[in-house]
């Protein structure tokens, strides 16, 4: 009670001496702080535990702990959330897309914190997954719950979660301009100077948070070495064609295995399944364990030759590194691990880099740089795959802290991303909700009418006339009526049809009818009719269709109300601006 007397003061000071944009500023510079220790917290929980476990231990062909610590891994998590949370993981960037599609961007409370937990476990004991939509989705809770708590509304709250992305994003890659970009085109912020400013705030106070306490150091720490040559122009526009086509790969691959893990359904199975399968494949192939960063280094950093002992071998190395990783975060994934897809993409598209650059050397062109190659087979990637080129182009950009290869990263990204699309109109984020007719963060028209509730904008006040009843009737429930139809419904309030003034004005005044004519004979079908369960989209469609101003509504047959088309496009402007105004 106390809590909820000090909230009250505390807004009403805040509406006192605080507009709200100003208010906002401060929110988002507080989210850009928490997401900031967010990925400080998992990236050490992380660290922590593998220290634990391999502390004495060097990766190599015969240790076979590392067979059984990403089962391990998988299974600890299953324990946390089946007897501690008593809740389902989450889905990393599905569910904050979710959240704003079909919870009013309010997403649920234990997002807060349980991504943390199940998100260390999982790549701490070697998880082939990514720490980023994890971390992501820890902060977007923050924002999401304390938007609710101070009453904001939906557009606001939207912002905030699109400042805990940018200020995570910003925070684990030290890449600010990335993160703000990341946010618009993944969460689909409009671009305003009412959203720019408070996720500029966060990703900076993210930046900030992460600096204070891991220091400068970098989780890619890249120095570019010599520039781009125009003489390599179409290599990397075979790069980027490549890049596309590996991403239509990674979307079949991850869809596949995700939806044959689905349908097990014994959770037993699936852990031992997928726990297997990610076991035997980093036994066989080492970096695969954990997040990839290390391996990504070797690569973006010109020290390929360091991955493995034999270097004949590096090549075919590489390739089922290439190949096996997707399957590794799908099965990880698949299993129930919890983790995202943000740095197996970059581990892949380092991959593709590295391989591509060495399968021209093969052919005569020595000269080409591998840091390069790798650098910009990431980019390609990451827009291909996540259908974020933006992104990717100024992420590589930043993190190179120069804009050397600005042309070959805008080349390679765009073309695999328009290859990307031809093949799969989805990114991975959106596949899912896509499916289900639940994405509508990418569509405008699509968001604000999710937004309007069919039972909001029922009208219940026609007159509603029984089949017996005669013309004389009729007429005296008209002179009391504003409405100009009639709904026919029998003692049981089934539905039969409807009864319109337009039908009936030539005999209305003719009083030799009054006792003979009955509603049945002046009733007739309405142009359409809506049901308590279409979709607010369905209800636009029927609209359309029938050309109707308005329609019943109906439960089970049974009469419920009408909906008007005018009152229809009333609702779906003033939401039209609620989310347009700054």
């Amino acid at each position: 009670m106390e809590n909820k007397s000090l909230l009250k003061r505390f807004l009403v000071w805040r509406l006192k001496h605080l507009n709200h944009k100003q208010f906002i500023y401060i929110l988002s510079i507080i989210i850009g702080l928490i997401s900031g220790i967010i990925a400080v917290i998992i990236k050490n929980s992380v660290f922590f535990i593998e220290e634990f476990l391999t502390t004495g231990i060097r990766i190599n062909w015969n240790d076979y702990l590392y067979f059984f610590y990403p089962l391990i891994g998988i299974a600890l998590v299953y324990l946390f959330l089946k007897y501690i949370l008593k809740k389902p993981g989450n889905r990393g960037f599905v569910s904050i897309l979710y959240s704003i599609s079909k919870r009013n961007s309010i997403m649920r409370w234990h997002q807060m914190f349980s991504p943390i937990i199940s998100s260390a476990l999982t790549v701490g004991f070697g998880g082939s997954v990514g720490l980023e939509a994890p971390t992501a989705v820890s902060g977007s809770a923050i924002g999401s719950r304390l938007s609710k708590l101070f009453h904001l509304n939906y557009k606001s709250k939207t912002l905030l979660i699109g400042c805990a992305v940018a200020g995570t994003i910003a925070a684990i890659f030290k890449a600010p301009i990335a993160a703000i970009i990341f946010a618009i085109e993944v969460i689909m912020l409009d671009l305003t100077m009412a959203s720019l400013i408070p996720l500029l705030l966060a990703s900076v106070s993210a930046v900030m948070t992460s600096r204070f306490f891991l220091g400068e150091e970098l989780l890619l720490p890249v120095s570019i070495q010599g520039g781009f040559a125009l003489n390599d122009l179409l290599l990397y526009v075979g790069l980027g064609l490549l890049a596309g086509f590996t991403s239509v790969y990674f979307y079949h691959c991850y869809t596949f295995v995700t939806t044959k893990f689905k349908r097990i359904k014994k959770r037993f199975w699936k852990i031992i399944l997928g726990g297997s399968i990610l076991s035997i494949l980093i036994y066989l192939f080492p970096p695969l364990f954990g997040e990839g960063y290390e391996f990504i280094n070797k690569l973006t950093s010109g020290n390929s030759a360091d991955i493995v002992e034999n270097n004949q071998n590096l090549l075919l190395f590489l390739i089922g590194l290439f190949l096996l990783k997707v399957i590794a975060t799908s099965a990880t994934i698949g299993a129930g691990g919890v983790g995202g897809i943000f740095a197996p993409v970059l581990f892949m598209g380092a991959s593709l880099g590295v391989i591509f650059s060495k399968s021209l050397a093969f052919l005569g062109l020595n000269n080409l740089s591998e840091s390069h190659f790798a650098l910009v087979g990431m980019a390609a990637l990451m827009a291909g795959v996540m259908h974020a080129p933006l992104t990717a182009i100024f992420l590589i950009a930043e993190i190179t802290s120069g804009y050397q290869l600005f042309i070959p990263l805008m080349i390679s990204s765009s073309i695999a991303y328009i290859t990307s699309t031809y093949f799969v109109p989805h990114s991975v984020f959106t596949m899912q909700l896509a499916k289900r007719g639940d994405l509508v963060t990418h569509h405008k028209d699509k968001a604000i009418l999710s937004r309007i509730k069919l039972e909001k904008i029922i009208e219940k006040d026609l007159s509603i006339v029984n089949p017996s009843m005669i013309l004389g009737e009729f007429v005296k429930i008209v002179a009391n009526s504003k409405r100009n139809i009639f709904p026919v419904v029998d003692s049981e309030n089934t539905f039969l049809g409807i009864v319109a003034m337009d039908d009936v004005r030539g005999i209305m005044f003719d009083q030799s009818l009054y006792q003979s004519e009955t509603v049945t004979s002046m009733m007739r079908a309405p142009l359409g009719v809506l049901s308590t369960h279409n979709t607010m989209e369905e209800v636009t469609a029927i609209f359309k269709d029938t050309g109707a101003w308005n329609l019943p509504v109906l439960k089970k047959g049974k009469y419920v109300g009408y909906i008007s088309k005018s009152k229809l496009f009333s609702v779906y402007r003033r939401r039209l601006l609620e989310v347009s105004e700054d």
